[in-house]
């Protein structure tokens, strides 16, 4: 409180009450410049959350274009012809090297994003400026990025299109991590909670429309894809399926495990889809497969499907740059501040970045040599196979997830058993 020198004349109360008025004053002055401090930041934290739309677009239009570059970029794109590293025909730029150039281009600008990103922590820092602005100068550079690999030499595509299988591998990885983050959220979200008194009918009901969708998946692939005892490898990939459910399905109901159904419900799910995308990815001389005979420039379910499997190409990589939580090495529970980013911008790069090398392994079937026809993604037999191995790699994750802390508790009881009975025998 500020006091002054009375004057003779002037109570002394005067002095009190003018110096409570001037802390009240001080106090309205600063919730006035919180309050203008936090509209900042939510102005600033709503434009960072839009800003994963806008690079989620650009990569959309980035599979759209490579696409274009494999199917009709040596009837449209006659200047790349001219192009000394394309060739006399300009072949190093069409078809698989071309897919591959427009993918490094978008990798070196997610790579980039990622640098100029780095532990970005603040709203108020210019690296949240950098992420959440600048667009102009953002698309200048993108069209650069995309640009500069039409002059690279044929020898540094084909390495990259080597390093895109690991890049591809590791976005597939980090698929699963953020789907299995996922199935823990739901878990806790709507399965039935003794402590909080919590029924969990919902999750009880999601449970049983899961499991519903995951027998009929089985039984629809019976009757489509192993049509007799020639579709012996249709007939394993199936099987084998189902054993996988069988097993997710008891162990998480085992005494020791108790997770309960939902999870495993929507693991299920996963791995009867991702069965089923293995055999329509089966080439299409395969006479066990229905769908085969298309015409060449395709259909409209052709083209129909092809948008769908670009859109969910996007979605997966949007929705797996989004889940930075599941990607901290640290689950310290540290309390937010209002001026703390929204979310991992350097994990939302490095993800979209990989994601460039996943498309890249899809339009070209994984395989940098063999031919593609218009209007088809990942068909082949390395895309089936890489389906196959993601679906088995994925169950197994699932699995040791269910059952690892069981295993540490046993293992955390036998030895204290062990010295009870030592002691016990002494």
């Amino acid at each position: 409180m500020k006091l002054r020198m009375r004057k003779p004349d002037e109570p002394a109360e005067n002095i009190l009450v003018e110096g409570d008025r001037s802390e009240e004053i001080r106090s309205w002055e600063q919730s006035i410049f919180a309050k203008q401090e936090s509209a900042i930041y939510s102005v600033k934290r709503k434009q960072s959350l839009q800003a994963r739309y806008i690079y989620g677009f650009i990569f959309f239009l980035t599979n759209l274009l490579a696409w274009f570059v494999r199917d009709y970029g040596h009837k449209f794109l006659h200047i790349l012809h001219y192009i000394t590293v394309c060739g006399i025909d300009g072949d190093e730029c069409f078809h698989a090297a071309g897919v591959l150039r427009i993918s490094l281009g978008c990798f070196i600008f997610f790579s980039s994003m990622f640098v100029t990103t780095l532990r970005a922590e603040k709203l108020q820092e210019a690296r949240n400026s950098w992420h959440s602005r600048c667009w102009a100068l953002k698309v200048a550079i993108y069209l650069l990025s995309v640009m500069v690999p039409f002059i690279i030499p044929s020898g540094f595509i084909q390495l990259y299109g080597q390093l895109a299988h690991v890049g591809a591998g590791i976005f597939l990885l980090l698929q699963l991590i953020s789907l299995i983050h996922f199935l823990s959220w739901c878990d806790s979200k709507w399965m039935p909670d003794l402590q909080s008194k919590k029924c969990g009918f919902f999750g009880l009901f999601l449970s049983t429309i899961f499991y519903l969708g995951s027998f009929c998946g089985i039984v629809l692939m019976y009757i489509m894809y192993a049509l007799d005892t020639s579709c012996a490898i249709n007939i394993f990939f199936i099987t084998w399926t189902a054993i996988l459910v069988k097993v997710m399905m008891i162990v998480s109901l085992h005494s020791k495990v108790n997770r309960g159904l939902l999870s495993s419900g929507i693991m299920c799910s996963y791995i009867v889809f991702l069965c089923w995308s293995a055999i329509q990815s089966e080439p299409h001389t395969q006479k066990c497969n229905t769908k085969k005979m298309m015409a060449e420039d395709g259909d409209w379910t052709t083209i129909l499907s092809f948008l769908i499997a670009i859109c969910a190409i996007v979605m997966a990589t949007f929705s797996t740059g989004i889940d930075s939580q599941s990607f901290q090495f640290r689950k310290d529970d540290i309390q937010s501040e209002d001026d703390d980013v929204p979310y991992s911008y350097e994990i939302f790069h490095f993800i979209f970045s990989m994601g460039a090398m996943y498309f890249a392994m899809l339009f070209i079937s994984w395989e940098m040599d063999q031919p593609t026809r218009k209007w088809s993604i990942d068909v082949g037999w390395a895309s089936t196979w890489v389906k196959i191995l993601n679906e088995w790699f994925a169950a197994s994750i699932y699995l040791w997830k269910l059952i690892s802390p069981a295993v540490m508790r046993d293992k955390a009881i036998n030895p204290e058993q062990h010295v009870q009975n030592v002691q016990v025998s002494v």
